[in-house]
């Protein structure tokens, strides 16, 4: 017997539904006339799993279920509570209501028609976790629900039971707030997890119910919808195995309006609805040619799905800096090895790229090529490296742009050949490119007269001996086997025996090992004590600050302005390695205290000095300071 205090709750729970239910039609009345009404998190909805069956079934939630609360930290570190049992109690209900005659809840409204079956939910287990993956604005999260059904019949004879348990993994967004605080989409996380529970109860209730149901008349056969389900389906002819889908474009800061030089995502979230493991399954990207080129792969493995299982899958690019205003079109498509004998279906994603808004003095401005002015004798490897191969690597945002235009620059007022030039971004800079780029391309070239600039904006990590490594894109900040080594490099640069080597970074030093968090390692950024002059954007352990307003890594736009003339503090039109330095490691610091609240640090080692030989290397030449100094 239930208590009569949980059916007074369970009426107010249907009133509560019921007020939310009307407030959200009003709500769509309102907003019918307008023209953006979208969100770019939108909310699975329950797969179709057949004709609805002619049972009148009960459904009795033990109080551990319902009243399941999970607890997480948001971004800012405080404690939320998610009432996760509510949530996906009235999924399940919804379910059964879809494919069952009648559906009696205990503690509800009296039934009308007698049920002939009743099914006990009972809570096993349940965890949720977030996980820090230092992704800049994506938290890996895995949420896991484990429930008993005990089937019953009219007399309460117990006719059998069985164990659902499902393991749902989604990344969680920061919502685009002045905090980013907590996510956008967490909601729609434990909705979705809600989702692939209820589709395993049905299954399972469907399947005990055939042994003792006789044939479904066809009177009580559910008609076919009108409408299409926002997530495509896939089933595979003479098959149990089903794969549902649904895909969302997101760009960076959440506002769908995609813009020059920002960096792009699509997720596709997938459910295997159908009664066999799924093998062998291919995510593809198809569509405009100039918006997929961006993209480091057009196809994903989707990898193992169990029945029930749901996965998302992410492919990430970034938008060329100077972009043309255009329409879009991205079409995503899921495949399974060949076995599925009809068309897979394809969902098609709508965008609208407009330029990035940038200011007329900004630095994405290229300066005027500098006339009379060459270094047909210098010659510049620039690595920008946003996004890595293994997606648990801390993402750099505008790595690859300020690679990119960081040759411009020195293609423009370096005087330096293109021809000179090897750009070398994201997926481009896997570790044996890197290789090419220092042993076959540069060796050739080299001559008494030559310079040769490294620069390099991405991820660094220390090992626990305070050996530095530079992680390629196809690298992990793990372990040194996939990584390159910066001794290596130095061994490179000294071999060239160029008058003068220099290597700029900009980017992340993290530790290395299992140890990480335990002990306190500075990197060695000269561990072979030679002669190549290292410009690095930050001091010890940490993340090189990112200037969202600029769209730069805050040393590299600092590079930029000095390279463009406000280095040259004596105005003789040479913007020199020394003054280039002593400018850096003023307007760096000063910028980060005064705008970031924090502090970055810039140095060279070795230090250099104005009379330094090194310091007299002209980077490049301007008529004057151009244009009053802009913080």
């Amino acid at each position: 017997m239930i208590a009569e205090h949980n059916t007074q709750n369970w009426r107010e729970k249907l009133d509560w539904r019921w007020t939310i239910l009307m407030g959200l039609l009003l709500t769509v009345g309102v907003l019918s006339g307008c023209e953006k009404l979208a969100s770019p998190f939108q909310r699975t909805l329950l797969p179709d799993m057949g004709p609805r069956l002619a049972n009148s079934v009960k459904l009795t939630f033990d109080p551990s279920f319902t009243n399941l609360k999970m607890q997480y930290i948001d971004g800012c570190n405080s404690p939320h509570e998610l009432n996760v049992g509510e949530e996906v109690e009235s999924i399940m209900i919804d379910a059964a209501s879809q494919n069952f005659t009648a559906v009696t809840i205990t503690g509800g409204v009296p039934a009308q028609i007698p049920p002939d079956k009743e099914i006990m939910v009972t809570l096993q287990r349940s965890d949720l976790k977030l996980w820090a993956d230092n992704v800049y604005d994506r938290v890996p999260a895995d949420i896991t629900l484990e429930t008993l059904l005990t089937f019953k019949d009219t007399t309460g004879k117990e006719l059998g039971r069985q164990t659902l348990s499902i393991a749902h993994n989604q990344r969680l967004i920061l919502e685009p707030s002045n905090r980013r605080c907590d996510y956008g989409n967490i909601q729609e996380f434990v909705h979705d997890a809600g989702i692939a529970l209820s589709t395993q109860f049905i299954r399972a209730v469907r399947t005990q119910l055939a042994a003792t149901s006789g044939p479904t008349p066809a009177s009580m056969e559910r008609a076919p919808t009108q409408s299409a389900p926002p997530m495509a389906t896939m089933q595979a002819k003479g098959t149990l195995s089903a794969i549902s889908f649904k895909a969302t474009v997101l760009d960076e800061n959440s506002d769908l309006v995609f813009e020059g030089g920002e960096r792009i995502r699509v997720r596709i979230d997938l459910m295997n609805g159908g009664e066999q493991e799924l093998l062998g399954a291919t995510a593809t990207l198809t569509g405009t040619a100039s918006l997929l080129a961006q993209f480091p792969t057009t196809s994903l493995a989707i990898g193992r799905l169990h029945p029930g299982q749901s996965r998302s899958i992410e492919f990430a690019a970034t938008l060329p800096q100077s972009v043309q205003q255009q329409k879009a079109e991205i079409h995503v498509t899921i495949s399974d090895s060949g076995t599925t004998r009809i068309p897979p279906p394809v969902q098609t994603l709508a965008l609208s790229i407009h330029p990035s808004n940038i200011k007329t003095d900004d630095v994405d401005h290229i300066p005027a090529m500098t006339t009379g002015f060459q270094q047909p004798h210098t010659y510049l490897l620039s690595i920008g490296i946003g996004s890595y191969r293994d997606q648990q690597i801390l993402s750099r945002k505008f790595a690859s742009l300020d690679a990119a235009i960081v040759s411009s620059y020195f293609q423009s007022l370096g005087g330096v050949p293109a021809s000179n030039i090897r750009l070398l971004q994201d997926w481009k800079a896997i570790r044996s490119d890197i290789d090419e780029a220092l042993l076959d391309w540069l060796p050739p070239h080299m001559n008494r007269d030559a310079v040769v600039i490294v620069y390099f904006a991405g991820l660094a990590s220390v090992s626990s001996t305070g050996e530095t490594f530079l992680v390629p894109y196809d690298g992990t900040a793990t372990t040194a086997s996939r990584s390159y080594p910066l001794k290596n490099l130095e061994t490179a640069l000294a071999r060239l025996k160029a008058k003068q080597t220099v290597f700029l970074f900009d980017g992340v030093v993290s530790r290395m090992g299992p140890d990480n968090k335990t002990k306190t390692i500075l990197p060695q950024w000269n561990p072979t004590g030679g002669s190549t002059l290292h410009v690095i954007g930050l001091s010890g352990i940490g993340q090189g600050l990112e200037d969202d307003q600029h769209r730069h890594g805050l040393f590299t736009y600092y590079l930029l302005r000095a390279l463009r003339g406000e280095a040259d503090t004596n105005r003789d039109g040479d913007v020199t390695l020394g003054e280039t330095v002593a400018y850096l490691s003023q307007k760096v610091r000063w910028a980060s205290k005064t705008y970031m609240n924090q502090e970055q640090r810039p140095f060279a080692v070795p230090a250099i000095s104005p009379i330094d030989p090194s310091a007299a290397l002209i980077l490049t030449k301007v008529a004057a300071i151009q244009g009053t100094e802009a913080h």
